[in-house]
């Protein structure tokens, strides 16, 4: 019973946790038909604790699936990956060669010169699928190991060159 109650709880919550991310990634029809199922494990779940409420381990195997859960859905979360990063790049490349190497590889790239304390700097701004992210970060600390970096998530993304390639599949993962 124990080992039902914890399995059960792991799937509901790596099931909720998958829910509340398509919610917030703007998937709400596929998130509705997820929450039904996420209610009926849930349901079953708490029946099994409650009809056994006198034996303690239950509840733990409960509170423990509960929190494995959580980590089981963050990891699924992470290969799914979805949703775009704006990742902003400092860079004191002179030559203006990273946002020209990153373009060749399929990046969109928005580059300016910036100031920074020391001098000028090359700013750029590059779109990127979440499930490349890695990948482009990697691109860039091999061609400028100094380089600063900072993602952030965009919320909504409309027209130029950045959405129309990605949406191609045109970008060199």
């Amino acid at each position: 019973m124990v080992l039902i109650i914890f399995t059960i709880n792991v799937v509901f919550v790596t099931i909720a946790t998958i829910r509340m991310i398509l919610t917030l990634k703007g998937y709400r029809y596929i998130a509705a038909l997820v929450s039904m199922v996420e209610t009926t494990i849930n349901v079953i779940a708490l029946g099994l604790v409650l009809d056994n409420l006198g034996e303690i381990q239950n509840l733990v195997a409960y509170a423990l699936g509960f929190g494995s859960g959580v980590v089981v859905g963050s990891k699924i979360e992470e290969k799914l990956a979805l949703g775009y990063s704006m990742v902003n790049v400092i860079s004191l490349d002179e030559e203006n060669s990273l946002p020209r190497k990153l373009r060749e590889k399929g990046y969109g790239v928005t580059d300016w010169v910036a100031s920074g304390l020391d001098g000028n700097r090359q700013a750029m701004q590059i779109l990127t699928p979440r499930k490349y992210e890695s990948k482009l970060y990697q691109t860039i600390k091999e061609l400028d190991p100094k380089a600063f970096i900072y993602a952030s998530e965009p919320k909504t993304i409309h027209g130029g060159f950045w959405v129309k390639t990605i949406k191609k599949g045109k970008l060199a993962g």
